[in-house]
């Protein structure tokens, strides 16, 4: 299962705190439509997980995966980093 870093969390929180997001709503990571895993995957504010996603809860956030999302991630850590710019981003750990 993905497991999600303190400081990913925080990240996440200030993402959903700047949408219109629901209190149940969530980062939703996702193939491309009508795609795979292979070519990356897509990360939305959503209000709530499509009904096959998996839901990963930690640190006071939920992350909804798709099926193809899941088995890339599964065994993954999702982390926080400063790009070049300073900016603060997501990222995946192994």
């Amino acid at each position: 299962m993905l497991t999600i870093s303190e400081d990913a969390a925080e990240v996440i929180k200030v993402v959903l705190a700047g949408s219109e997001s629901s209190e149940g709503g969530g980062l939703r990571i996702a193939s491309p439509e009508g795609g795979d895993a292979d070519q990356g995957l897509l990360a939305s504010v959503v209000a709530e997980p499509e009904g096959s996603d998996e839901v990963v809860e930690a640190e006071g956030v939920r992350v909804f995966l798709d099926p193809q999302a899941s088995s890339v991630l599964g065994d993954k850590t999702l982390d926080a980093e400063r790009d070049d710019n300073g900016e603060l981003g997501l990222t995946v750990r192994e």
